[in-house]
């Protein structure tokens, strides 16, 4: 499954997000929710110990002057790349 968080981590249940999170599913951080790939955030930390792939939109990172943030454990994509993730998976959730 494909899961987009595009909300700010502080405003989104992460908990139950990880509750539906399976091995082998994409999160993709896009609008706000680019602000959970900030190395050092708590929601990077709880992120990257569930079993699975963590991506980020780069427009957004850049439309909020972010690129310096970013850890390096996350993926940075761009919209093809994003259109190759929601073709991989024929079930989304939107976050």
């Amino acid at each position: 499954m494909l899961h987009t968080l595009s909300t700010s981590p502080w405003h989104t249940d992460v908990t139950a997000l990880l509750r539906m999170v399976k091995e082998g599913d994409d999160l993709l951080l896009r609008s706000d929710g680019v602000v959970a790939a900030i190395e050092g955030s708590r929601f990077l930390d709880i992120l990257r110990s569930a079993p699975i792939s963590l991506f980020v939109l780069n427009e957004d990172v850049e439309a909020r002057g972010l690129c310096g943030q970013i850890s390096n454990s996350v993926v940075r994509v761009g919209y093809t790349d994003f259109v190759r993730l929601a073709v991989k998976h024929a079930s989304q959730m939107a976050w």
